[in-house]
């Protein structure tokens, strides 16, 4: 079993590196080994895929072991999976429980609630965002977080009209590779403009909380709305 090999490896007497690493040493493996079984999937290889899964498991096994023998944690992959399943149980009330929802839809339509119920201690719907994620994927997330505070509308007409995503990618890659040329930095650049996007989320929020006009015209699309701008000579 994979788990008494994890087990052995950091035991006195394994591997003496294994045994020196810690939650934290580990954060670059495990960021590598998550983009590895990316590229796996999304090339469709099928020993790749095998492969990378069994190095992200093993990354999970491995901070799980550290835990098992540091000071304050005190827990292992037993007490891992056992939360996670306590998690997914409470977050499929419709499978468990007797919630009825019937299509896959009506599930994401009620997913906040479930969250919400989970983690109260949460006030903000930007709450539990990783803004360490890639600036492209955080964007993702924060629009979607602005559609539901009503300060951006979701079903409003885009202010540019795509066929595919394949016409999208070379787009992408021109806006970056035109950043470039003129000295920006485009992570930088985008990241500037989602803290913007998020301290409106906020305000909203705020505003809504307080009894004030929700998601005022603020307008319907990021671009009109002046969240996102590309950087000018001013």
């Amino acid at each position: 079993m994979l788990v008494e090999t994890v087990a052995k490896l950091r035991a006195p007497g394994g591997c003496p590196w294994d045994a020196d690493q810690t939650h934290e040493s580990l954060v670059k493996y495990l960021i590598e080994e998550s983009h590895e079984l990316i590229d796996a999937i999304e090339s469709g290889n099928r020993d790749e895929m095998l492969e990378e899964l069994g190095d992200v498991l093993y990354q999970v096994l491995f901070h799980a072991d550290i835990a098992a023998h540091t000071r304050g944690e005190d827990f292992d992959i037993q007490d891992v999976a056992a939360a996670m399943t306590a998690k997914m149980v409470g977050r499929h009330p419709h499978v468990f429980g007797d919630v009825t929802l019937e299509t896959a839809d009506d599930v994401v339509a009620a997913w906040d609630d479930f969250k919400a119920e989970e983690k109260p201690h949460r006030t903000s719907v930007l709450d539990g965002i990783p803004q360490g994620m890639p600036a492209l994927a955080l964007a993702d997330k924060v629009l979607g977080r602005a559609h539901k505070v009503g300060l951006l509308d979701a079903d409003a007409a885009p202010s540019m009209v795509l066929g595919s995503e394949d016409e999208l990618g070379p787009l992408l890659l021109a806006i970056v590779a035109a950043a470039k040329a003129q000295g920006f930095d485009s992570e930088r650049a985008l990241r500037s403009a989602l803290r913007d996007l998020q301290a409106e989320i906020r305000a909203t929020e705020a505003q809504s909380a307080g009894g004030g006009q929700v998601g005022a015209e603020v307008g319907t699309d990021p671009f009109d709305a002046g969240v996102i701008a590309f950087p000018s000579d001013d």
